[in-house]
């Protein structure tokens, strides 16, 4: 099985989970600024909540590679929501692309403001390199 991973980050959180990602699962995690050379089976997507959507470079980036994508994990960290399988959904719809999203989704909260301050912790550090090795295995 073929896997890439991609990450967007705004405030860092994400970034972090992407590195410790790489870390576990020794592919090396790269910005979407970096496009997919070649077609992938599964694409470990870390990206986060911004104003309730997905962020458009983000959007712009799936839209760029859906050609190379087969399925896609998502993780990453937010504020307040929990998943970003509803928008990626609804983006994925709006483009009339047919793109697997996992069931599997790592997603913990992340420090914005005054909340969540520290996260993502040691704790959940551990927890995304865990959730890569198990999507890894498959």
């Amino acid at each position: 099985m073929s896997i890439a991973v991609r990450y967007y980050s705004r405030g860092g959180n994400t970034k972090k989970l992407a590195k410790a990602v790489e870390e576990a699962i020794e592919i090396p995690a790269l910005s979407i600024d970096e496009a997919l050379a070649e077609k992938v089976d599964t694409l470990l997507l870390g990206c986060s909540y911004y104003a309730f959507d997905m962020d458009q470079k983000v959007k712009e980036f799936i839209t760029e590679n859906k050609d190379k994508i087969g399925k896609i994990v998502l993780f990453g960290t937010s504020a307040m929501m929990k998943s970003m399988k509803k928008p990626l959904k609804k983006q994925l719809q709006n483009m009339k692309v047919d793109i697997e999203i996992a069931e599997e989704e790592f997603h913990c909260a992340g420090s914005f403001k005054f909340m969540h301050k520290g996260r993502p912790n040691d704790e959940d550090i551990e927890a995304v390199k865990a959730f890569a090795k198990k999507i890894a295995e498959k």
